[in-house]
């Protein structure tokens, strides 16, 4: 496996790399969980919001940045980060890997490879955050093995 700087010919991959790894929980967790109205309301176009979302990831210019995992089959994995410089935090935004490569620590070697840019960017602390539901437990146990140190949060939803 190779990890590299993201270049323009990845997006379609992204993209829909993004959709399949996400699919399940939109659609198996929080779609159930919330309900159709908050639902709609919360995450209705979310396919479209990936679509939106993953083009504006790498941009330098405002220090953010995506890195690809690659091997002989194509895209394996990718994360997203960026840095604020003034106040030397870093934060991951996107780590997704495709089902085929999961279990094989290409997630951890994203957020390393994520991890060592930021410092070299005079990053010193950085932030990464997950669900706290089934479907998230695979990522908190890989921050948690990372070295991360788990803030509790909970977001409640209702139908007005």
């Amino acid at each position: 496996m190779r990890i590299r700087a993201f270049v323009e010919d990845d997006l379609t991959a992204l993209i829909e790399l993004t959709i399949e790894a996400f699919r399940p929980y939109h659609e198996d967790v929080f779609r159930p969980m919330v309900g159709e109205v908050v639902f709609t309301n919360q995450h209705g176009g979310w396919q479209d919001d990936y679509r939106e979302q993953i083009p504006e990831l790498h941009a330098p210019e405002r220090h953010a940045y995506v890195a690809v995992a690659e091997d002989g089959d194509g895209i394996a994995g990718y994360v997203a980060w960026s840095v604020d410089p003034d106040r030397k935090n870093g934060s991951v935004s996107h780590l997704a890997v495709s089902a085929a490569h999961r279990r094989n620590h290409v997630g951890t070697a994203l957020c390393e490879h994520a991890f060592a840019q930021m410092r070299d960017l005079g990053a010193e602390v950085v932030e990464i955050g997950t669900g706290g539901d089934a479907f998230h437990a695979p990522a908190r146990a890989l921050y948690e093995r990372l070295g991360c140190t788990p803030v509790p949060v909970t977001i409640y939803y209702r139908e007005l």
